[in-house]
């Protein structure tokens, strides 16, 4: 059975490789990414053996795969673990080219280290489509080396993992090996290497007769070359990538013994709880602790100028203590805020712009001329809210200052930026901090954030002992980095047949990524795409894809009000913007067959359609709603989506699955709002979740439909369900839902 290699919880300790005999792949410094080798005794090879090596005279070259003595082969993953199951697709990319035996495959999450930075991640954002000759390869992966390493990208986020790292890093590794010591087989058999097959981590010389496994030459590999460029697999010759394989991380989740960040357990560990001021930007003065001060186990009482914190023996007095200290907050100039004049601060600003002003993000044609000379006009503003991240496992971390040192036990997406972060509150160096990353109990975008890290640290140091911090949901809720709340203007122009001829868009905020905002799979001969900036005091972070939920509400929405405009069903309607564009049609063509979208509907009952291509992935989906009692009750969600190629089928239909609770526990009642500049929700009793008797029936169809550019799988399946339910509500009723989340409107 694989398994994952478990990091220790000692300050002093990482989890290590423990043969002698293994290959590393990675990048070299200033070259490509190739096959490195162990490095025999003498040749000094930097920093990262002491922490992946057993062994004074081993050495390691920035290694992504190991084979050890044993004929296990390790993936090292330089992406981490928050449920999305990217530790077995990598590691199913990596060993399908190296033609592994996956039953004796192992995981390694990679340490926080620039050498494990998200290079490909880098390529694939800033030049997807570049092909260079082996000879150059050298020059450019270097280069992209560089500046992810200056960034400190070693990040899990974006939908990247497996269209990028796993592309570009992954694949690329296990070809590399396979090469190598394909290579080293034939130079000790005398063999030709075109003569030699691989099949579950064994070389066989057929004609001789010969076979061993990898270990057998492992080490002779160190003498052949490093192939810049080796020949990945075509999906025919495919073994493991595209099968449904179990995950490695769940048999640990499921028995108890996986280590979540919040499970570190140091010696002598202290435990903390925390406040800050309700406002954004104001500070503490001042702190009244006398009842706190008497209370059983508490320790330290600290004003840290930001927060409120009390150390005490356990978590639970630490936070009733925290509970009973009255504090007094500055003034800021956000205090009198509130969801109202946000919106009218929005409005304000979209006014001021009018018809040419703002920033133009995208532009063909002339949409005002179009819209001019069309016979139908429609016109539509939408809104969406802030929203909170609320992951499973609460944020923490845990951390020890002393003798000069730092060690941190968290989960972070972005290790190496968390690791600074650490080294940045405590006064020391990057080299000074130790960073031990678990699993993450839901990440969302939330944990790419260093607010816990920082704190953490600063409580450790000034406490001068091991500390666990743990945030209160109630905390949580009202500290988040939140998705942002916008307001979105649309015109559209049908001519006489009802066909799309001009479309314009203004809306408040960008973030990530730049084309949300952007429709260039719809056939509109003419549009214009502008945003407006808005200054707010509450503080912003990615939320799972990110500006795509808002835009894929906003854009679905209004395709639907057009459709209706033009007479037309939504599905017929979407079927017209995209001629010529087979693939995407497939996809959309898909999920309207499994809806059965002419079939007939029980009474009160409502479809609706959406379609939003995103992070490289083509998603479809159709809702039914059930509109018969004092709210909408969606019964049923058909799914077709396109990443190009489906590594793990089943991993993918998760995060589908996964996507649609998160995406319509937000289209039903998400809302962050605010007053007197503060956040007014506290809990899931205000903040509410989807429960699991709201939960639709939910049948995902998987496609594949071009295997040299892969999308991803975490973020596209969020954007299409709001739109595809307010669209099935309007559908059924006849009310159009312009303004989320719908739980604001009565439907009695």
């Amino acid at each position: 059975m694989s398994k994952i290699e478990a990091i220790s919880d000692s300050p002093e300790k990482k989890g290590k490789w423990t043969r002698r005999a293994f290959i590393g792949a990675g990048v070299l410094a200033g070259s490509a990414l190739v096959v490195g080798v162990a490095v025999r005794p003498g040749n000094p090879i930097g920093r990262l053996s002491p922490m992946l090596t057993d062994g004074e005279d081993e050495q390691l070259l920035n290694a992504w795969v190991k084979v050890d003595a044993d004929n296990v082969v390790t993936a090292v993953i330089p992406h981490v673990e928050m449920g999305q199951g990217v530790y077995t697709a990598l590691a199913q990319m990596l060993a399908d080219e190296m033609d592994a035996d996956w039953n004796k495959v192992h995981i390694l999450e990679a340490p926080a280290d620039q050498q494990y930075v998200s290079d490909s991640i880098g390529r694939d954002f800033l030049m997807p489509d570049l092909e260079v000759p082996a000879f150059f390869e050298p020059t450019v992966a270097g280069g992209i080396l560089e500046l992810a390493q200056a960034m400190g990208l070693q990040f899990t986020g974006g939908s990247y993992s497996v269209r990028a790292t796993g592309q570009r890093a992954m694949r690329t590794a296990g070809a590399a090996a396979r090469e190598m010591l394909v290579a080293a087989a034939a130079n000790e058999w005398q063999v030709p290497a075109s003569e030699i097959s691989v099949a579950d981590s064994v070389i066989t010389h057929g004609r001789s007769n010969r076979s061993a496994p990898f270990a057998t030459f492992a080490l002779a590999a160190a003498a052949q070359s490093l192939p810049a460029k080796p020949r990945l697999k075509s999906p025919a010759d495919y073994k493991i990538m595209g099968k449904p394989v179990p995950r490695h991380d769940i048999p640990a989740k499921v028995d108890g013994s996986a280590k979540f960040g919040i499970d570190a357990d140091v010696p002598g560990m202290k435990y903390a709880a925390v406040k800050a001021p309700p406002v954004v930007g104001a500070t503490v003065e001042s702190i009244d602790a006398t009842t706190a001060k008497s209370m059983p186990g508490v320790l330290q009482i600290l004003n840290m100028g930001d927060f409120v914190a009390v150390i005490a023996d356990g978590y639970w007095q630490a936070q009733q203590a925290l509970n009973s200290i009255e504090a007094s907050y500055s003034k800021t100039e956000g205090d009198a805020l509130d969801q109202q004049a946000l919106f009218e601060r929005y409005a304000e600003h979209l006014d001021e712009a009018g018809s040419d002003g703002g920033d133009v993000e995208t532009e063909e044609g002339d949409a005002a001329q179009s819209f001019a000379e069309a016979i139908t006009k429609v016109e539509a503003e939408y809104k969406v809210p802030f929203l909170a991240h609320a992951t499973m496992e609460p944020m923490n971390c845990t951390a020890w200052v002393r003798d000069g040192k730092c060690y941190v036990w968290s989960g972070h997406q972005a290790p190496v930026n968390a690791r600074q972060a650490a080294a940045d509150a405590a006064g020391l160096d990057f080299e000074a901090v130790t960073y031990h990353n678990g699993y993450l109990g839901g990440g969302f975008g939330r944990r790419a954030e260093n607010d816990t890290i920082t704190m953490a640290v600063r409580l450790a140091k000034a406490a001068g002992y091991p500390v666990k911090m743990i945030w209160s949901r109630e905390e949580d809720t009202v500290q988040d980095h939140y998705r942002p709340s916008a307001t979105s203007r649309f015109q559209g122009g049908l001519d006489k047949d009802g066909k799309a001829i001009s479309w314009s868009n203004i809306h408040t905020h960008l973030f990530d990524p730049k084309d949300a905002p952007t429709v260039p799979y719809y056939n509109i001969a003419a549009h214009k795409i502008r945003k407006v900036d808005v200054p707010t005091q509450l503080r912003f972070g990615p939320w799972r894809s990110v500006d795509h939920s808002q835009h894929g509400f906003f854009i679905e929405s209004f395709v639907d009000e057009l459709a209706h405009a033009a007479g037309k069903d939504g599905y017929a309607f979407r079927r017209e913007l995209l001629a010529g564009s087979p693939r995407h049609l497939k996809v959309l063509d898909t999920a309207a067959k499994m809806a059965g979208w002419d079939s007939p509907l029980e009474d009160k009952h409502g479809r609706g359609i959406a379609f939003v291509p995103s992070f490289g992935s083509i998603v479809a989906q159709v809702a039914e709603v059930d509109m018969s009692g004092t709210k909408p009750r969606v019964v049923k969600v058909y799914v077709a989506a396109d990443p190009g190629f489906v590594i793990n089928p089943d991993g993918f239909t998760a995060q589908m699955e996964s996507a649609i609770v998160y995406g319509l526990t937000a289209a039903l009642y998400g809302e962050i709002s605010i007053k007197d500049g503060a956040v007014q929700q506290s809990n899931f009793h205000d903040y509410k979740m989807l429960r699991i008797n709201e939960m639709p029936t939910v049948e995902v169809a998987l496609i594949n439909g071009d295997h040299k550019r892969l999308g991803g799988g975490g973020e596209p399946g969020l954007p299409p369900i709001a739109p595809a339910v307010t669209n099935a509500i309007f559908a059924a009723t006849g009310t159009r839902i312009r303004e989320l989340p719908i739980s604001k409107h009565d439907f009695a």
